[in-house]
């Protein structure tokens, strides 16, 4: 009697357990589908302004009283977040008064930051000179940065009180430091041509200055007390790039005294 081996019969499996025909070939597992993300997943990846965005376009009322509380949760939490701050706005200083607020201010830790690795305090020093457009404009932008990135400390001192003999072409000028030490230095902001507050964000960014906002994509994070204020739909990645990639930032070693007569683009040295 000829045997279908293919066959799902008791003889069959009875010969395949004597080993006399070969084991039935087994059908492999149809994989599960993806699961759907959960709804506290979606949530927390949004920010308190689309948030309400959502619970006024829902029409579940369970749904919109969830979306709601989770909001005013997230708007708790950021408000606690800028509460231990320590800063939040932009401080005068003289030159006496910068290895102490600028220089050793960067070697503190924050208070707030969770991780064992101290990473300082990004510090912003910002030299300016009254009525000149490019200076004033980029003075508007350091005050919003200021508000926005409460962690960071910003400094302002006029150029020619900081370093003397400052020339106007370079100004407005930042310098800026983590830990003690120079992670950049920006001479003239703005002198090529108009620069919009996003450039100079991600640049600060970049070069590790400011804390990245708790939510939101750059542009987008506001100071808490102003939950309504409008978006940017600019992609923040291009502006990253684009910051980075045309920026008149360096790196210098250090700042102590005269500046370089055969450099044009040379950094300014001072003692303090």
């Amino acid at each position: 009697m000829a045997v279908n081996p293919n066959e799902d019969t008791e003889f069959n499996d009875a010969l395949r357990q004597y080993g006399i025909i070969p084991p039935k070939e087994t059908t492999p597992p149809i994989p599960s589908p993806p699961s759907s993300p959960k709804l506290q997943d979606i949530l927390d990846d949004l920010t308190p302004e689309e948030l309400r965005e959502l619970g006024e376009d829902v029409t579940d009322e369970d749904l919109g009283r969830s979306i709601e509380a989770h909001r005013r949760q997230r708007v708790a939490q950021e408000r606690l977040h800028q509460k231990r701050a320590r800063f939040g706005r932009v401080y005068p200083i003289g030159r006496d008064d910068y290895t102490r607020e600028v220089t050793e201010a960067s070697k503190i830790n924050d208070n707030d930051d969770e991780e064992e690795e101290e990473k300082g305090t990004g510090v912003i020093c910002f030299l300016y000179k009254d009525g000149i457009p490019r200076s004033d404009r980029t003075f508007e932008h350091i005050r919003s940065l200021a508000s926005r990135y409460p962690h960071s400390k910003f400094v302002s001192i006029v150029g020619n009180k900081c370093i003397a003999d400052l020339p106007d072409s370079r100004i407005p000028m930042l310098i800026i430091y983590r830990k003690g030490e120079i992670r950049n230095q920006l001479i003239a902001w703005g002198a090529d041509r108009e620069r919009q507050l996003e450039e100079l964000e991600a640049l600060l960014l970049l070069c590790g200055a400011l804390n990245p906002p708790l939510h939101g994509p750059l542009g987008e994070q506001r100071s808490h007390s102003d939950e309504d204020s409008e978006e940017d739909d600019d992609d923040p990645s291009s502006r990253m790039r684009s910051a980075a990639a045309s920026t008149n930032a360096r790196a210098p070693k250090n700042i102590r005294g005269r500046k370089k007569k055969d450099d044009s683009d040379s950094e300014f040295e001072f003692d303090m």
